[in-house]
């Protein structure tokens, strides 16, 4: 009736049947689509691209060891995918925390250098200071050391208002 193949599914997933002609081609389809897996076809081939879909296809017909490492296969790159999508999220979070401490310790160094650090509000010099202390830290970890402690938005409304002091003295 027809052969085929399945890519390597840890590259990308495929298999395509190639039939005889085209009513092979509809029969064979219609036969799939009513046992619930969707193909698409083109000339005289019906292709699948969906890992589930590809799943259901060997489990039809019977292949039920290469269901198995198929889906071994699968989950394998579902989980690395996952791994790298929450490192990128983190590393990116990091990195905006690490580059608005550079930007405020920036500004406080400038406030104390040009002498205008004394004249801030106490709020404002106590958060001042637990930057310079602590560059590292979060908002919100800066705002539990408060000595009254405010929330992440508190934090960054006092060191925002230092920045555009700190501008505001060129």
């Amino acid at each position: 009736m027809g052969s085929g193949y399945i890519n390597n599914p840890e590259k990308e997933y495929h298999l395509e049947v190639g039939l005889g002609n085209q009513e092979n081609l509809k029969s064979f389809a219609r036969i799939l689509q009513m046992m619930g897996i969707f193909v698409k076809t083109f000339q005289t081939s019906i292709y699948i691209k969906e890992g589930e879909e590809i799943s259901k296809f060997l489990a039809l017909i019977g292949a039920n060891k290469a269901v198995m490492r198929f889906e071994d296969v699968r989950i394998q790159k579902e989980m690395r995918g996952k791994v790298n999508r929450l490192v990128n999220c983190e590393t990116a979070n990091l990195n905006k925390t690490i580059n608005a401490s550079i930007e405020q310790i920036a500004a406080i160094k400038k406030l104390q250098q040009i002498g205008k650090f004394k004249i801030l509000e106490d709020n404002l010099k106590e958060i001042a200071i637990l930057r310079l202390e602590n560059p590292n830290m979060s908002l919100i970890e800066l705002g539990k050391l408060l000595k009254e402690p405010v929330g992440k938005s508190g934090v960054n409304y006092r060191l925002k208002k230092i920045i555009e002091i700190a501008e505001s003295c060129q």
